[in-house]
């Protein structure tokens, strides 16, 4: 069996279910149910404000919870704090990239270090760039660099699950080509089970398996990514024209 067959097999999936939430009294989700399989790769698709960060947010627990629940693997996990999340096994890459710009890029990882996640050998083999800007504080590294330092610090972790919020957001195309060959890299041969929030439509749906489409907090639409993408009319009427979320 191979080692990517093993990793697949120890993976695990995140699911949401009836979940209403929001910031304070404001309700953004409304009834919004997830299942992101073991080993699998979801794409959360829809127009701007509709609810997908807030979905991500949620999951990592820093929103208000009116009902409904988040699981783990089938563990219940919705009244822990953020930190037990991650403990638990959830790396999170928000769309601020938040890493401390005073640290250089290697003290970025290695303050997020856990046992059993990504060594800094494999995530420098992962992004070559880091490697030599290594010693770079981390408010000294371009947008790519500290994109790819924030994927990187999530990586040793030891995530079971990862969740990506609009990584490509604001890079360059030859940078938006990289990284995203890196997280396919990921998505081939760690068997981490990947959510996915992502602006580009036509990236989304090639990178994921399955998608769903969020609009004014509900879900309106789930299926396979091949079905969405070989449906035009459908990502019109989803979407929006131009294929942009």
């Amino acid at each position: 069996m191979s080692a990517q067959e093993n990793s697949q097999e120890s993976s695990i999936g995140l699911g949401v279910e009836n979940l209403f939430a929001g910031y304070g009294e404001t309700v953004v989700l409304d009834d919004v149910t997830v299942d992101a399989k073991a080993g699998g790769t979801l794409a959360i698709l829809g127009r701007n404000g509709v609810g997908k960060t807030t979905l991500l947010n949620t999951i990592m627990g820093f929103t208000t919870r009116h009902s409904g629940s988040v699981k783990l693997g089938g563990r219940t996990i919705e009244t822990e704090t953020p930190h037990k999340r991650v403990l638990a096994g959830i790396g999170y890459v928000p769309q601020e990239r938040e890493i401390f710009p005073s640290l250089t890029a290697e003290e970025n990882m290695l303050v997020a270090m856990r046992p059993g996640g990504w060594t800094l050998e494999k995530v420098y083999e992962l992004f070559p760039r880091l490697a030599e800007r290594r010693r770079n504080a981390g408010n000294k590294l371009s947008g790519g660099e500290q994109q790819m330092l924030a994927v990187a610090r999530a990586l040793v972790g030891g995530p079971q699950v990862l969740l990506l919020d609009e990584p490509m957001e604001g890079l360059a195309p030859v940078v938006v080509e990289s990284l995203f060959e890196a997280l396919a890299k990921v998505r081939d041969e760690s068997g981490v089970t990947m959510i996915l929030v992502e602006q580009h439509v036509d990236l989304a749906l090639e990178f994921a398996k399955d998608a769903m489409v969020l609009d004014r907090g509900k879900v309106v639409w789930e299926g396979t990514c091949e079905a969405l993408k070989a449906d035009e009319a459908m990502q019109a009427s989803l979407l929006g024209v131009g294929a942009e979320i």
